[in-house]
């Protein structure tokens, strides 16, 4: 259980770090770019990539280059989301995102959906609708500056509710994109390992052509997101090989108290407000998770 508890509070100081980072008008590409480095250090020393398997990978270069691309991305969709909708939505968001390999397996490559399934995926979808429901969203922001035009004030309205979909759409696809390379017999942390290199090196090279101001505390915050994107990796595999009897404790332990401990720390330390829909919503998520796993 301490491997579970650690996966689920890494997750969340993940969206923590995000979260002050924005308020305190850091670059969060820099602090990504900067934390690619100490993860692909710690997936070298605690996963133990097998390299020598490196020429067996065949046709997964293009699903690593894929994932090379959506991995820094999908940290900066996140933190849009979260600057958007609070982390409370976003981390709800992240969690629900099990329900886009579900919708693959059954399009794609022809796995049966069952009702229990069907009804998860509608629980999920109405969940997703509720977290972003913001009705006084528009209003809000144009009584804090008077000074904007309607036009752009309809666009930020407009774009908030997809940065969510992001998070949810861009986690959802990049699982889809290990469970692809896993089948064609590629191990896990030589996928990780390479990911996480690529990854930090195409990013690394977009800020270079784009001649970003290179920020201290930005590049320091990163050797912490790179530490705890790794803490909760390995600490959610050693769940897995602990509790390997009981992957249903692990599995809706990880989902659910990811979205309980994010409501707690959203909305009692950073006063993020949750309407009744919202609340709802979060009610919602718990329950697509259940529903999910015991399909």
């Amino acid at each position: 259980m301490l491997y579970l508890i650690i996966a689920v509070l890494c997750s969340v100081a993940v969206s923590v770090l995000l979260k002050v980072l924005r308020q305190r008008d850091i670059d969060i590409r820099q602090t990504i770019v900067a934390g690619y480095p100490v993860a692909f250090l710690l997936t070298w020393i605690l996963l133990k990539p097998d390299v020598s398997g490196i020429n067996t990978l065949g046709g997964a270069w293009g699903i690593i280059l894929a994932l090379g691309i959506l991995l820094p991305a999908v940290f900066v969709v996140l933190g849009r989301a979260i600057a958007a909708v609070g982390m409370v939505a976003s981390d709800a968001a992240q969690r629900l995102s099990l329900i886009i390999p579900i919708i693959a397996a059954f399009l794609l490559f022809g796995e049966v959906l069952t009702g229990t399934r069907i009804f998860g995926l509608v629980l999920g979808f109405l969940a997703l609708g509720a977290l972003i429901y913001r009705p006084q969203q528009l209003e809000t922001i144009t009584t804090n500056d008077e000074n904007k035009s309607d036009n752009t004030l309809q666009r930020h309205a407009l774009r908030t509710p997809l940065w969510l979909f992001g998070v949810w759409t861009g986690y959802g696809v990049i699982d889809i994109l290990f469970k692809q390379v896993a089948k064609q017999g590629a191990a896990f942390p030589l996928t990780l390992f390479i990911s996480f290199g690529l990854a930090g090196l195409l990013l690394f090279i977009y800020l270079l052509i784009i001649r970003v101001r290179w920020q201290g505390r930005a590049l320091a915050a990163g050797l912490l997101l790179g530490a705890l994107n790794i803490g909760n990796i390995y600490a959610y595999i050693r769940a897995h090989q602990l509790l390997s009897e009981s992957p249903s404790i692990v599995f809706t332990g990880m989902n659910v108290g990811v979205i309980a401990v994010a409501t707690l720390i959203g909305v009692g330390v950073f006063k993020e407000h949750l309407n009744r829909i919202n609340m709802l919503g979060l009610l919602l998520a718990v329950s697509c998770v259940a529903v999910l796993f015991l399909a």
